[in-house]
């Protein structure tokens, strides 16, 4: 649950002793308790446990992080981190909820407009840059 919403249905898991490298995609929420390198892509949920080693660009829609994560993290619409937590990434997200007792080391952005990674200039995130004037 994140946010006391109701989050969507358990539909992966990666436990404790277990790793994962490459690119991680999914649907409804993922649990990692275990070791994962490279990347994540959803527009739902994923849940870091207290276990878990992640090194990995992220890209969600809400992300809740108990374990440790070091990389660059794009939240659609919010990030929780947790009591305990450590965090070595670039966070951009418009909504972050951080515990006493959590530790962030690197950038944080946010905002009504934050959270989505940079995309072609068509990518609404992105502010159209008017063409420059001949003269």
């Amino acid at each position: 649950m994140i946010g006391g919403k109701k989050s969507g249905v358990l539909n992966g898991f990666l436990d404790r002793g277990a790793r994962f490298e490459g690119t991680l995609t999914f649907e409804d929420t993922f649990r990692i308790d275990g070791v994962l390198k490279g990347k994540v892509v959803t527009k739902n949920e994923l849940v870091i446990g207290d276990g878990a080693a992640i090194d990995a660009e992220i890209h969600v829609g809400r992300l809740s992080v108990s374990g440790n994560v070091r990389g660059i993290i794009y939240a659609r619409e919010r990030v929780e981190v947790h009591a305990g937590a450590r965090l070595q990434a670039e966070i951009h997200t418009p909504s972050l909820l951080v515990e006493e007792g959590a530790v962030i080391q690197g950038p944080v952005q946010t905002g009504p407009q934050v959270g989505r990674a940079p995309g072609p200039p068509s990518d609404p995130a992105i502010p159209a840059v008017p063409p420059a004037k001949k003269g």
